[in-house]
């Protein structure tokens, strides 16, 4: 009888560490604006939880952030970009000043991941690759066999920061799975 209150105890307190990390590890990868980026991912057909990977990664969901090369909002739109995108999707009336608005913000930058997504035959690290260095530079790597032997995926990716911003959304996407299962 007092192995059993022993084992019971010892297993109450591993599910109780278990979920204090869990709750823990929530407050550092929270699902804010989750509602917003899930209707934006479904109309593409995108995983929400891939999105907020990537807003994690470029923002930590601070909607009025501007990057030292400034990019702007959650998704950290450039200003060419974000019209660009705007223009494509026939948006009427895209101001620049639009971009630090949440639910603006994150219709272009879903409509662009999937646009790169598109671009770069479903590959997820091209399309990473391409959100933060730009599309033309992916491109180029493709084409220099010292980056990618078959001109389809990429064996080295040559900015150091765009390499990292890579693995970054990567682990962040593999986090909010664990964290919040599939589909948040």
């Amino acid at each position: 009888m007092k192995r059993r209150r022993k084992a019971l105890a010892y297993a109450l307190t591993i599910l109780l560490v278990v979920w204090a990390g869990s709750a823990i590890l929530k407050s550092f990868y929270p699902l804010d604006y989750i509602d917003l980026i899930r209707q934006q991912a479904e109309k593409y057909g995108l995983d929400p939880l891939f999105v907020i990977s990537v807003v994690h990664a470029e923002s930590r969901f601070a909607a009025g952030a501007t990057s030292h090369k400034d990019a702007k909002g959650l998704m950290q739109m450039k200003e060419d970009t974000a019209k660009w995108c705007a223009d494509n999707m026939r948006l009427e009336g895209f101001t620049a000043e639009q971009i630090y608005q949440p639910e603006v913000n994150i219709t272009l930058g879903v409509w662009y991941l999937n646009y790169l997504l598109g671009e770069f035959g479903g590959d997820y690290t091209l399309t990473l690759a391409a959100y933060n260095a730009g599309m033309g530079n992916v491109k180029k790597w493709l084409e220099n066999p010292q980056y990618s032997k078959d001109r389809r995926t990429l064996d080295v990716i040559p900015y150091g920061e765009t390499e990292r911003y890579v693995k970054k959304v990567f682990n962040n996407y593999t986090i909010y799975k664990m964290l919040y299962g599939r589909n948040g």
